[in-house]
């Protein structure tokens, strides 16, 4: 019987404890799920004519897409600055000191973004809620609601929000690989907040770069009317599927003039599931600061062939470092995939997860070599 009651106690012990532990930590038993579910769009079918999804009239895809495209309104409160000269013994002086001082203001917003998810994740642009001490949602069918920030990318002008609403709409995702020059597109948004608005066009060109606006661009042109307050909102297929976030515009007097930018579908939903699981986007990354190979560079290298990248500087134990990469290294080619420009090649690379390796092709004093390089991560904005 004694030893029988040893065994007892530490069992109740155990099970008493672990009570204690699941009341002061619920999560234990039901962990924290990140998966997000996206609606995936289905294989295309070609429209009948005289039907309401083209080409006579796109009414079925934005009754499909149009639900989940939201208002977004932001609230910033601006402090006012402090000024020196105000507060200098002359200025008061001359000119008194009875100088009203500055109070602080209230600066609104207004931008479009799309849930992506019916679990309550929007993407919008960056820029849309940049420093904004609050986001309100509102949404198609008149709801409104205050959203979180889960984070945010600069660097793609993209952001992720999340709102907590029952039975929300979600878009239908398809993949922006396939697009061509050409194509019908949609534009879906609450341009100079007079609603909601959808605009038509085709698209332009793909692959636009070297714009100046992020740092990795990969734009969808297109000539469907996008302005100010379309930022964020949905660009679709003729069939309602999402293919773009609208980003920007090329504009001389602030208003649509038939260039619109796009962020791809595959870029957003990227974006998304990275700062949903892990708070920022992991990129991969090599360590050098690269300089363009122009006709005249080319010609003093004594090269025939003006195709590729100097190596203007090398971060110390960087992965080009440890590779054996060195400055004035010229880079012909990653994965034998020759070099078009900067901006391409560091997106390329950018494309890589952390832990890979990729061959680097390159001429160092004129003889052809190739190295591998273990790809990094990119460091982020503060740690660099």
């Amino acid at each position: 019987m004694r030893k029988s009651s040893y065994l007892i106690w530490p069992i109740i012990t155990g099970v008493l404890a672990a009570l204690v532990i699941l009341q002061l930590f619920p999560d234990l038993l039901n962990p924290k799920v990140t998966t997000v579910e996206i609606r995936e769009a289905l294989p295309r079918t070609t429209a009948s004519p005289g039907s309401d999804s083209g080409p006579v009239s796109y009414a079925s895809a934005v009754e499909t897409a149009a639900p989940a495209v939201v208002n977004i309104y932001t609230r910033t409160l601006v402090k006012p600055q402090e000024n020196a000269l105000r507060d200098d013994p002359l200025f008061r002086n001359f000119f008194g000191s009875g100088s009203r001082p500055q109070r602080e203001r209230i600066e609104s917003s207004l931008g479009s973004g799309v849930i992506l998810s019916a679990q309550g994740y929007i993407v919008t642009n960056n820029h849309v809620i940049a420093n904004a001490d609050s986001v309100l949602v509102a949404l198609r069918d008149g709801r409104e609601t205050q959203a979180q920030v889960i984070g945010t990318d600069p660097e793609t002008d993209l952001a992720i929000l999340k709102i907590q609403l029952p039975d929300l709409p979600s878009i239908p995702l398809t993949s922006s690989e396939a697009l061509r020059v050409g194509d019908v597109v949609l534009a879906i948004g609450n341009p100079f907040g007079v609603g909601q608005t959808v605009t038509m066009g085709i698209i332009s060109a793909t692959g636009r770069n070297s714009l100046g606006l992020n740092t990795y661009e990969d734009f969808i042109q297109t000539d469907a009317a996008i302005n100010p307050g379309n930022s964020g909102g949905a660009l679709i297929d003729a069939y309602g599927n999402l293919i773009g976030i609208n980003s920007a515009i090329f504009s001389k007097s602030g208003g649509s003039q038939g260039i619109g930018f796009a962020i791809p579908s595959n870029l957003a939903r990227q974006v998304m599931q990275d700062l949903i699981e892990h708070k920022r986007v992991i990129r991969g990354w090599i360590g050098v600061e690269v300089q363009e190979l122009t006709p005249r560079l080319a010609e003093s290298f004594g090269l025939e062939n003006a195709q590729g990248l100097i190596i203007a500087g090398i971060f110390r134990n960087g992965p080009a470092h440890l590779a054996g990469l060195q400055p004035g290294d010229i880079m012909t080619a990653i994965n034998g995939d020759p070099i078009s420009n900067s901006r391409a090649s560091m997106s390329r690379i950018a494309t890589f997860k952390p832990g890979q390796s990729a061959s680097i092709d390159l001429l160092r004093n004129g003889v052809a070599m190739q190295l591998e390089v273990q790809i990094g991560e990119r460091p982020q904005e503060s740690e660099r």
